[in-house]
């Protein structure tokens, strides 16, 4: 008997675990909830919403296939515990995650137990690679997993139900969790709609995205917004990617789906560096940097993520971002610039509150921006964002702020850009100008030290990109 261990895989095409798994006549699907793992750094409820959202579309498929979707509740080590009472014969199927250490530490323990066994096959994941990894040839193998043929949907099976399962099925499971529905302006999740926006946005509203992706007016809709599907699997990166490839010869806007293709990429570059050293979820790149900064101001860090800065399109951001739980990447990286530079606090309170927001965390690609926003890589060039310049920039007669932060309607633009609007909003947190002098300043002396610079070069060899840059 097989059985098939779903976590952030919650689709039925072109899913490895899932297709493998479900040949034999005896398939189990379980869906593993760990209460500690939604608890962990940077989860949230949110999250949890929008998984429920897919495993639910997924529940229903498996029915239409004769599968029953099962939950298992507990921990790996319980989930063990729970196979070898009642299926002690039985063979693991699942795909590989680069997840936070919760579930990392979790997870290899069970793996390790299996696998001495001879009971358990692990697929891989996006394009992350976890055997005989090597950065100068990353690109080309990264390359050859994404042009790997397409699993299609799993077989119908006859139906076969083991006994004694003693297991919740979705519908009971879900009636259990207190999730919040009023959550409308929020991502709905599930396969249908993941493919729903792949199509629109190849065909569609990709016209235009390489330049309205950095504007928070505009990106919303102008992105692909599959960033949360990917994260939670209800579309794999590969699907995506092939399906680029052949929408781009018959495309209009060839210049924007090329910048979106370069993206996918980026992708699985990020995610690799966390496979590749777990410690960056808690350390920095650069290990000199961890002495930046010190413990943190916890009232002024939650000024920050409650967004009541005094500096109204930062606020508006914050705003904007709880509402939705998304915002475009050139926010984020303000967002985050300004917390660690212009406010001088440890990206290590401020990563997980952040990453609380986003329904679409990925724990490896957030860890390593907020790392390369607050100048701790060793390798990236320090980037202070200017929230005043962005405002003036991306909001220029600041309607955007004001739909976001109606208490400022009667205001002009410049009072609002320059963030001069007296008693009549927050007071501002910190002076940005001096802020961010200091801020670079401080940074800079540390980058001349030659020690540092040595450090450097450890740490491109281990994580840098061998891709060329155009000219």
């Amino acid at each position: 008997m097989n059985i098939i261990l779903l976590h952030r895989d919650l689709r039925m095409y072109d899913n490895p675990a899932l297709f493998h798994g479900t040949n034999a006549e005896e398939a189990l699907v379980v869906y593993v909830y760990d209460k500690k793992y939604w608890q962990g750094n940077g989860k949230s409820g949110f999250q949890l919403k929008f998984a429920m959202d897919c495993l639910g579309e997924v529940s229903n498929n498996l029915k239409n296939k004769n599968i029953p979707l099962h939950v298992f509740e507990g921990n790996y080590e319980e989930l063990k515990n729970w196979i070898e009472v009642n299926f002690p014969k039985s063979v693991i199927y699942m795909n590989h995650f680069t997840d936070i250490g919760y579930y990392r530490n979790d997870t290899n323990v069970f793996k390790r137990f299996y696998a001495d066994q001879k009971r358990i096959k692990i697929f891989e994941n996006f394009g992350i690679q976890t055997k005989n990894f090597n950065r100068d040839a990353w690109s080309f193998d990264w390359q050859k997993i994404m042009t790997k043929p397409i699993l299609s949907e799993i077989k119908t099976s006859t139906p076969w139900s083991p006994k004694n399962i003693k297991l919740n099925g979705f519908e009971e499971f879900s009636s259990k969790l207190n999730l919040n529905d009023q959550m409308t302006e929020y991502q709905i999740g599930g396969e249908r709609k993941a493919f729903e926006l792949m199509h629109s946005f190849l065909e569609e509203r990709g016209s235009g995205y390489a330049l309205k992706m950095s504007s928070p007016v505009e990106a919303e809709f102008a992105c692909s917004r599959l960033s949360t599907h990917i994260a939670f699997g209800s579309i794999s990166l590969k699907t995506v990617y092939q399906s680029l490839l052949e929408a781009i010869p018959n495309s209009s806007f060839k210049k924007d789906l090329y910048s979106f293709k370069k993206r996918l990429h980026w992708h699985c570059h990020f995610i690799q560096k966390l496979e590749t050293e777990p410690e960056l979820e808690f350390s920095s790149m650069h290990p000199m940097c961890d002495k930046l900064r010190g413990d943190g101001d916890n009232e002024i860090i939650e000024k920050w993520i409650k967004g009541e800065t005094g500096f109204p399109f930062l606020d508006a951001c914050m705003q904007f971002l709880k509402k939705k739980g998304w915002i475009n990447f050139r926010m984020r990286a303000m967002i985050m610039s300004f917390a660690s530079y212009n406010l001088w606090q440890p990206w290590q309170k401020t990563s997980p509150l952040l990453a609380q927001l986003f329904i679409d965390y990925e724990p490896g690609i957030h860890i390593c921006q907020v790392q390369m926003q607050s100048g701790v890589t060793g390798i990236n060039l320090p980037r202070i964002y200017s929230v005043i310049k962005q405002s003036k920039d991306q909001d220029p007669d600041a309607s955007w702020i004001k739909s976001q932060l109606p208490q400022l309607n009667e205001f002009s633009a410049d009072s609002i850009h320059n963030a001069e609007l007296a008693e009549a909003y927050k007071e501002i947190i910190c002076d940005p100008k001096a802020s961010a002098k200091k801020a670079r300043e401080t940074i800079w002396s540390m980058r001349a030290d030659k020690d540092f610079k040595k450090l450097a070069q450890d740490v491109y060899l281990k994580h840098g990109s061998r891709m060329k840059r155009r000219a």
